[in-house]
């Protein structure tokens, strides 16, 4: 490495250590960079505009943001949650599943972790501490696990994100995340099933046949938004950004027209909320243009692709060692600093050794969702701790056999591509 990375690197890492936000840390960590390698740096903000200016997908992200903080603020959720209890709360472990199974719905509505955590994972939670039928602790741990599905089933701001950076298409990469989604739900309710077995924790009454119907018709306007989203991309109606559009608009006709659940205050709070959301991740895409930068200039990509070529590695030796590579980055870093820094560097190595780089984005962005839920920096563990006064500790205890599940997953989708790449097939795919 040459003098001028070598001080950038450990201006961003000590940055980071002292607590200052990652993106902060990387914008100044490549001011240093330009002033000691005599770069103007006027370059530093050339690099943010025509980043931003050059990617039209970005728009996707603050638009999926608001659609989900619609739908939480305008109740929306509660009718999902009374569907997913008609539908499975009655099986042993109930509540876990309805939280388990609303988080899937819900993925294909939002595309965030944090926004189904937030939103109906709080709902959820509450419910089923009710009456004391299961441990705080444990609701929460179920709530954290599930909301991993969110950015896996599509829509997905991450799998956008990716896209950005490894000029993968983005509906591909989203129908691509259909089957894991399925799979991650799968073992997690078998996961539940087993601990509530375990705890001998009692079932919930069987709603009546007779009101089913009437609960399904009263979620149904919700339960078609993610059908909505999909029909629109593959069949050609909207580009991904367009459909994000359309998952916000319909959110909002849907909490002020159809259901009639949102005020104009409630409206202002969640436009609010997700503009300093979009703001935020905004701030590390923005910084991440720069490392981009600074990381074509040094030619690190070319120089990992020359070393792995050297060391002979085998397509799934590669995939091993970056997922356990992943796994180390997700203990300190943020999903999506993670794809916008680390991601581009194994890219040209992926070309190179003939890995499927729409398999490879759905099993790094699996990899980077478990990392969301495991110590010390589990963004889902601070975000349900802070919402819920439940303990940090506790809900680590209760998370690790689900972590263990998710893992088997990842482990799966690996080993097995076709998990990833049988529905983009069908759908016309060549990879």
């Amino acid at each position: 490495m040459s003098l001028a990375l070598t001080l950038c690197l450990v201006t961003v890492l000590l940055l980071a250590a002292f607590g200052t936000p990652v993106s902060f840390s990387m914008i100044i960590g490549a001011i240093v960079y330009l002033l000691v390698s005599g770069q103007d740096l006027a370059l530093a903000g050339e690099q943010i505009i025509q980043g931003f200016y050059n990617s039209f997908i970005l728009l996707a992200v603050p638009l999926f943001i608001a659609a989900a903080n619609i739908m939480n603020a305008g109740s929306i959720t509660d009718r999902l949650l009374q569907f997913c209890v008609a539908m499975v709360g009655h099986f042993r472990g109930g509540l876990g599943h309805v939280n388990i199974v609303s988080s899937l719905i819900f993925s294909g509505m939002s595309g965030s972790a944090v926004a189904d955590a937030a939103g109906v994972g709080r709902v959820i939670i509450n419910m089923m501490t009710k009456d004391g039928r299961y441990p705080p602790a444990y609701a929460a741990a179920v709530t954290a696990a599930s909301a991993t599905i969110g950015p896996i089933i599509p829509p997905s701001i991450p799998m956008v994100i990716y896209a950005l950076v490894s000029d993968t298409s983005i509906g591909y990469l989203f129908i691509a995340g259909l089957l894991p989604g399925l799979l991650m739900g799968a073992v997690l309710m078998g996961m539940n099933t087993y601990l509530a077995t375990k705890m001998n924790i009692p079932r919930e009454p069987k709603t009546p046949t007779k009101d089913i119907p009437g609960i399904t018709f009263r979620a149904l306007p919700t339960l078609l938004m993610p059908g909505i989203l999909l029909f629109g991309i593959y069949g050609g109606v909207t580009t991904p950004t367009e459909a994000a559009a359309v998952a916000a608009a319909y959110a909002l006709i849907l909490a002020a027209v159809v259901y009639r659940s949102i005020s104009l205050k409630e409206l202002y709070a969640a436009l609010k909320e997700s503009a300093f959301s979009s703001a935020s991740v905004g701030l590390v895409i923005g910084s991440a243009l720069i490392f981009n930068y600074i990381i074509a200039t040094e030619n690190v990509p070319t120089s990992i692709a020359n070393m792995i070529e050297a060391a002979d590695l085998s397509p799934m030796a590669f995939l091993i060692i970056v997922n356990l590579i992943y796994l180390a980055l997700g203990f300190l870093l943020d999903a999506t600093t993670v794809i916008l820094v680390i991601v581009p560097l194994f890219i040209p190595a992926c070309r190179e050794l003939g890995i499927d780089l729409v398999h490879f984005g759905v099993i790094t962005i699996v990899n980077l969702m478990i990392g969301l839920i495991t110590p010390p920096y589990g963004v889902l563990l601070f975000v349900i701790n802070g919402t819920t006064g439940i303990p940090l500790a506790g809900i680590i205890k209760q998370v690790i056999p689900f972590i263990c599940v998710l893992l088997v997953a990842l482990v799966i989708m690996i080993l097995t591509p076709d998990v990833v790449l049988w529905i983009p097939r069908l759908m016309g795919y060549q990879g």
